[in-house]
């Protein structure tokens, strides 16, 4: 299903990553949830394609389906 996210153990201790890349998908989140714009993480890693930030927000986004977070109840 993802072609762009790699999980090798001998590589950043088995975290999903880019295209085999020392670049971790948590990093690329990161970078996305303070601001920054997909041009702009481009030019933070000119290994990277949009298609690799894309595909790094449909894994986050299927993470998060398969998980139940914790959280507080408003109201």
């Amino acid at each position: 299903m993802y072609h762009r996210i790699t999980i090798d153990r001998q590589q950043m201790n088995g975290e999903p990553c880019v295209r085999g890349l020392r670049i971790p998908v948590a990093t690329i989140l990161t970078l996305i949830a303070e601001g920054h714009t997909h041009e702009q993480v481009l030019q933070f890693y000119p290994d990277l394609v949009i298609e690799d930030i894309h595909e790094c927000l449909a894994f986050a986004a299927e993470t998060m389906r398969e998980r139940q977070l914790p959280l507080e109840k408003v109201g």
